[in-house]
């Protein structure tokens, strides 16, 4: 691994902010790459079985799509088997150091868009934030790739249900996959804001991965 200069690309009104942590040849990602092949796991410490846990609220959105809460120290040998390319995060906190060094050792790029979580009736989800969000999310070069705010539940789950909007799932379906991670804490804004995310401008964006689509019955 050739660690690279770290670098900060900063938009107009400062949305995202990009960290370039490290240089790493992803066809060589030790013994974990194997692990998320469905291989046999990599040995811990004096060649006992290692044991991977994963972040809150961890499932897979789409090939080389994942999601979660923030994910702490006792997550990065989990995470590592996913061979992740990029992390993009939804909070607006310096990222904590112990995940910058693990980013920076495993050659992850981070992209952080910054947005608050206020809680109700005060929820303010920035549509342009989220629309720069997905067009990281929908560049394959970024995949695998982690999408993850503190609980993997609201912002999250907002920044899911549009890219489900884009990949035709009608409403009830995008719906229920928001409420299933959100559970008791689930918030009429935030679907109506799903609802009301214009993807017109996105609609030319490539979809490389998997199309996924969602049909809802009349009946």
């Amino acid at each position: 691994m050739k660690v690279d200069r770290t670098a900060e690309r900063n938009g107009d009104d400062a949305m995202c902010k990009t960290i370039e942590v490290a240089v790493v040849d992803h066809r060589d990602l030790s013994p974990f790459a194997a692990a998320a092949a469905g291989g046999p796991p990599p040995p811990g410490p004096g060649g006992e079985e290692a044991h991977f846990t994963p972040p809150l609220n961890f499932a897979m959105v789409d090939n080389g799509i994942f999601r979660s809460g923030f994910p702490d120290s006792a997550n990065f040998a989990f995470l590592q088997t996913l061979g992740l390319r990029s992390i993009i995060c939804l909070c607006p906190e310096p990222y904590p150091e112990a995940n910058m060094e693990f980013l920076k050792s495993s050659g992850i790029k981070l992209f952080q868009f910054g947005i608050e979580g206020y809680k109700e009736p005060f929820v303010y989800i920035p549509e342009e934030t989220i629309r720069e969000a997905l067009k990281v999310l929908l560049d394959v070069r970024n995949h695998p790739v982690l999408i993850h705010c503190k609980r993997g539940k609201h912002r999250t789950g907002c920044l899911v249900g549009c890219l489900r909007k884009l990949q035709r799932w009608c409403l009830s379906s995008i719906f229920d996959e928001y409420q299933r991670f959100a559970a008791a804490k689930a918030r009429v804004s935030d679907q109506r804001f799903m609802e009301l995310f214009d993807i017109s401008s996105l609609k030319n964006a490539p979809l490389t991965f998997s199309f996924s689509k969602r049909i809802c019955s009349p009946y």
